[in-house]
């Protein structure tokens, strides 16, 4: 219970920070503008940007100076989440309960739209004033390559060629998970402790949760897929097996993917516990992750 109750302050204060960075204008670019806030605002758990805050403070930062990165973290994973439902990509037409961004705006709204919010974030990042400039620059080159080709838009490129390959293997699809969703998740809790200052050994130890983590968030929503309904979701339910993707519940079923999650969230709480950054809400994070139903 206090976790969640930490986990909406943290969604609150996110959602609010949002809002303001990116304001309603009266402006001949107001489209794009009222697609970017669409997509950005009113929804999502805002997992990503907790993590970046419980690890800058953790770490002994401050989270209100970290709380813009947070929020360009939200933004990009925004613009990824407009691309992916696009029709040249994953075709779908819900997102968190409405209709996605092409569906509302058109394709090529929705397109700039992600280009937006992507060129937004990085805007964000180096306006701020209240940090050393090394670890500004710093934490947003961390982003930077988290999302690049070597991150996650090259694992949306393993996983569109996974598609229709019934051949593809656990290490291609660990591989492909660790970079689309993974990536994202790692840069975050990285950048807090960048943020705070830490110490590389707990830099490291904050990876190695990520990369549990990430990977067991992935698995879960392999599981999901298949066992919720569309109405929990807020997206269209069986959509991975629509476009025959490999997955670790097409690999194993739902059973053993369930067992692997829960081994990589112990093995990430581990790494937290030996770094002394075993705080109840990152602990809590690794429970939620296993336990969620949307």
């Amino acid at each position: 219970m206090e976790f969640q109750m930490q986990l909406k302050q943290y969604a609150a204060e996110v959602e609010q920070a949002l809002d303001a960075c990116l304001p309603l204008c009266t402006c001949p670019q107001q489209e794009v503008v009222e697609a970017m806030r669409y997509s950005l605002l009113g929804g999502g758990k805002r997992l990503r940007a907790a993590l970046l805050l419980a690890f800058c403070s953790v770490c002994g930062g401050k989270e209100e100076e970290a709380l813009p990165f947070a929020c360009a973290v939200e933004m990009v994973h925004a613009y990824s989440l407009i691309h992916d439902d696009l029709p040249c990509m994953d075709d779908d037409a819900l997102r968190r309960g409405k209709p996605s961004c092409h569906i509302a705006y058109g394709e090529a709204t929705a397109l700039l739209a992600g280009d937006g919010l992507l060129t937004q974030a990085f805007d964000l990042m180096l306006h701020q004033q209240d940090l050393p400039s090394q670890r500004i620059l710093k934490a947003a080159a961390c982003l930077s390559r988290a999302i690049g080709a070597y991150g996650m838009i090259g694992g949306q490129i393993l996983d569109l060629a996974n598609e229709q390959k019934p051949e593809t293997t656990e290490a291609r699809l660990k591989e492909t998970d660790a970079l689309k969703t993974g990536a994202l998740i790692a840069a975050a809790c990285e950048m807090g402790c960048i943020l705070a200052g830490a110490e590389t050994e707990k830099i490291e130890a904050a990876k190695a949760y990520a990369k549990g983590i990430g990977l067991a968030f992935q698995i879960t929503d392999d599981i999901l897929d298949v066992t919720a309904t569309t109405q929990d979701l807020g997206k269209p339910a069986g959509s991975d097996a629509k476009q025959s993707k490999v997955t670790y519940v097409s690999l194993y079923g739902v059973e053993k993917a369930g067992i692997i999650s829960t081994k990589l969230l112990e093995e990430a709480k581990e790494h937290l516990k030996k770094a002394g950054l075993d705080s109840g809400f990152l602990c809590g994070m690794a429970d939620y992750i296993l336990e969620r139903k949307y």
